[in-house]
């Protein structure tokens, strides 16, 4: 894919982030298709663009009040014309960002309209202790990018 298809993607990971530093939960579910999935770390599963929304308005006010999404991309993979995925690490904060304890991963789809929104998102809290012991009793588990 070209450069140009790069920064659009990257645009709204900048929007998701903004949205919900402005704890404006219509704008971040504006980022998503109105048939999204949105897997939380806790397991918590929203469905379509209006429920996450909604969903993240009520955390915003409660929750998440004051907080702020960083992240950094590890890879943007294309898988089709108009379908990448994009892996990150990130997490919430106050203040200053912390250690990114959180592996994401975003599939976005190109809208007829040109622009890109998220299909699905997975989130996972990185437990490193537990991948350490597994990684030691089971060496051959470790990837490679471990």
């Amino acid at each position: 894919m070209t450069a140009h298809d790069t920064a659009a993607i990257t645009a709204v990971l900048d929007r998701l982030a903004a949205a919900w530093k402005a704890g404006d939960g219509a704008a971040y579910g504006a980022e998503f298709t109105e048939n999204a999935t949105y897997i939380t770390y806790v397991g918590t599963l929203y469905v379509g663009a209006p429920e996450i929304g909604t969903a993240h308005q009520a955390l915003f006010g409660s929750f998440l009040k004051g907080t702020q999404l960083a992240y950094e991309i590890v890879s943007i993979r294309f898988t089709a014309p108009d379908t990448a995925l994009v892996v990150t690490r990130g997490d919430t904060h106050k203040g200053k960002p912390g250690k990114l304890h959180k592996i994401q991963t975003y599939t976005l789809t190109r809208q007829p309209d040109g622009t890109w929104k998220v299909a699905a998102f997975q989130n996972t809290k990185h437990k490193p202790v537990m991948e350490a012991i597994s990684f030691k009793f089971q060496p051959t588990s470790k990837p490679a990018a471990a």
